[in-house]
This record gives structure tokens, sequence and C-alpha cells, in this order.
């Protein structure tokens, strides 16, 4: 391959900044809830725009979109790279969205440069992985990989009341005519995404090759005591569901700075009945993020845990209820495709970094189904999931083009290189 020209990438920047117009929020960042309008819109703007590549569209059951460039290779397996169209709120331009332009633009160059391919290629906008609106994560991939099936959704809704199907049917999606979700035919699984951490930058390397993906377990947790007046119930006589929860909070703090890296633990949503100034709170909600590339280390943290905060809760009087919304386990990338990523890079003259990555991707629910390999790019000060988070464009250009390659070598030549 003599390589995609500068011309293959000149729409990277633009492309992203008009996807990051569906969804623009007051504050500067990108809010795309699943099946939202702002959603649809950006999946029915990309529709279009690989229509005009040249790829034939089609949407499956959940709302996945997929651009193909059809093989002229009989029974071969089909090459699939992208990422996710959804966002956390106020989330930034670049998480997911940047996997999905960099995969249109790498396909249209492709075929405008070497022709049909032997294996056909296929980028795809998955539908959901952030798990901003439901509590469940990996929705698009997950329909795809068998994981989730539409008609057993759990019941599930969002913090409005609204169930999952009811927001899926109006959006268009999740009628029996529509194409089934899920893939036999995927020979290999290419997502390019930003790094979201510090590693690239501090380390000067451009490109990350990720060898697997941390495992992640996520819980609901409630805590009851009983409220009561602030001024005249006593500190001994409080049944106080916040402070149980702040206790917990503190030895969850103190037990992940002991297990040290790669452990990270975190409470990131917090609220309280009847959250008012003078009333102690009787009832406190509260996730439980935990994370770690071995899956004994996370269960038995995760027990640990749980367990020292049944002991707090008794002690205070408290009840602790836990649900469990997410448990992944971690997931090795592809070797071969890894290697092969690596070559590509070192062709390319650019530095790269073998890691691991501490954020859960799309790429996890496909490694089961094909070899899947992921490529980072350096973020700047490791913001993501902020109206702050940015790359470099000759890093975004640098990824993108390193993406085209590897596709070529999986679709144009005539040996298979996995």
């Amino acid at each position: 391959m003599d390589g995609l020209s500068k011309e293959t990438f000149a729409e990277l920047l633009p492309l992203l900044d008009r996807l990051a117009s569906f969804g623009a929020d007051a504050a500067g960042g990108v809010t795309r809830l699943l099946y939202t309008p702002s959603w649809l819109e950006a999946q029915t703007f990309l529709a279009g725009r690989m229509r005009a590549a040249g790829l034939e569209t089609r949407f499956d059951r959940a709302g996945n979109l997929y651009g193909r460039l059809e093989g002229s290779l009989p029974g071969a397996p089909a090459v699939l790279t992208g990422s996710h169209i959804d966002t956390v709120r106020c989330g930034g331009r670049y998480d997911g969205a940047y996997g999905i332009a960099a995969g249109l633009l790498a396909l249209e160059g492709l075929k405008r440069a070497y022709g049909t391919p032997l294996r056909t290629l296929e980028v795809v906008s998955l539908c959901e992985e952030e798990g901003s609106r439901f509590p469940l994560a990996y929705w698009g991939s997950g329909n795809i990989a068998g994981v989730y099936r539409l008609e057993e959704d759990g019941g599930v809704a969002d913090p409005a009341g609204v169930p999952l199907a009811k927001a899926m049917a109006s959006a268009g999606f999740g009628r029996p005519e529509q194409p089934d979700c899920r893939r036999s035919d995927l020979g290999a699984y290419v997502e390019l995404h930003i790094e979201q951490g510090v590693v690239l930058e501090r380390t000067g390397r451009r490109i990350g090759l990720v060898e697997t993906i941390v495992g992640q377990k996520r819980l609901a947790l409630t805590v009851t005591g009983a409220s009561g007046h602030a001024g005249t119930t006593p500190m001994g006589m409080r049944a106080d569901a916040l402070a149980g929860v702040a206790e917990m909070i503190a030895a969850l703090e103190a037990s992940a700075l002991a297990a040290g890296e790669p452990l990270v633990a975190t409470v990131g949503r917090l609220k309280t009945k009847p959250n008012t100034p003078n009333v102690i709170p009787g009832e406190a909600r509260f996730t439980l993020d935990v994370r770690h590339d071995r899956s004994a280390e996370l269960n038995r943290f995760c027990e640990e845990t749980l367990a020292r905060f049944a002991e707090i809760a008794a002690r205070r009087g408290l009840a602790l209820e836990v649900r469990s919304w997410l448990d992944t386990e971690p997931a090795p990338m592809h070797a071969g495709l890894t290697g092969l990523l690596e070559n590509v890079c070192r062709g390319m003259n650019l530095p790269t970094r073998r890691m691991a990555s501490g954020a859960g991707h799309d790429a996890q629910l496909f490694a089961p189904l094909c070899p899947s390999a992921m490529l980072f790019v350096p973020s700047r000060n490791g913001v993501s999931h902020s109206p702050e988070e940015y790359t470099a464009p000759e890093h975004l250009a640098e990824g993108a083009a390193a993406l085209g390659a590897c596709l070529y070598e999986l679709a144009y030549r005539e040996e298979w290189p996995l």
C-alpha cells in the first residue's frame, strides 16, 4: 500500500464539528443520549454521509447504523470498524464520534484509491455504549454480540420513567421487520478511539495499542435509615443514611488506595431523600464503579468492599440494598491483529506503546465474536467526558491514517493476515 493521500482525511475535523452540533448543549459540550431526537438526527446525518461516500447503508433493529463496501471474494468474512454515536451528559466531541468519522473517511478513501476490496469493509455507528440514559451499557454492540436481546430488556427505564422499549420505538426501531442485530460473519473488528488518559501524552507516543480492556463492575446501592428533624433528633439517636454512605465512601477510597494500581473505584452519583437542609436523610442512593484488568482481583475487592459496607450499615442501624447492573470481564485484544497494527504504525514511523485500557469500549463485546483490536491517539491532559476533551488535529489524522492502512491489509491483501 502506498498510503492514503492527505486529502482522504481532510474532512475529519469538519465532520467531527458537524456531529458535535447534534446535541450541542449550553455548557459547550455534547449531550446525545440513546434514542433522543439529537441522537436520531446524528444517525440520520451519518447515513446520508455514508451514502454520499458510495457505501450501502442499513440500520439494524436496535438502531446500529452500517455503511458497507461490498467485497469481491465470495464467503469471505467482513472487516468492521467504527465506534459509538451516543455521549455522556455534557461530553466531548471526540469520544466515539472520532472512530466513526475516521472509519467512514477511510472506507471512502480506500474505495477511491483501490476500488472494490476482496473482503467486505463496513463502518458502524453503534447506537449506544455509555449507559448515560438507561442503566445499561454497550446496548449497540451487546445486541450484535447476543449479550442483550431486544425482547428481554428487563423493564429498564430512564430517570424520567420512560421504558427502553418505548424510547426505542419512538426513534423508529425495535420492529420485527428490521434486520436482526446478531452478526456471525465478522472476520475482524478494529476500533479507533481517543485514549481518555495521559499515558500517550506523557510518554511522547503517538499511537496506543490496547492489549487488554479492564473488567468492570457497576453497582447501584440504596442505604435506608430514618428521616428526622435536624434540630430535635439527638446525634446518638439517628439513623442517618447519608452519614452511613459517607463512611462507606471513605472506607472505599482507603481500600482502593491500599490495593494499588491498576484497581480504581469510584462513587459517581449520590442522591438523598428528602434532600432538605433541616431534615436528616432517611435514604441515600449511590453508584459504585470498580475496574481491574484481572478478574480475581476485581471480584475479591468487590466482595470485601460490600462486606465492609454491610458491617457499616449494621452498626449504624441502616438497611443496605445492592443491585448489579454491569459486570464485564477483562477482555484481551487479539494478539495477531494488534501485531498487525504495530507493524502498520512502524511502517508509518509512528511511535507506539502497548497498554491496557482503563475505560470500557465496544471492542470488548466484539472480542468473543472475532479478532478485535483497538488503537488510541493522545488526549490533551487526559481529559475526556467533558467539553474540554481535545486531541490535536495531527494526532487525529495520524490515527485515522493508521486505521486506513490496517483496513487495507485486512481487506485488499490476497492472503488473510490473521
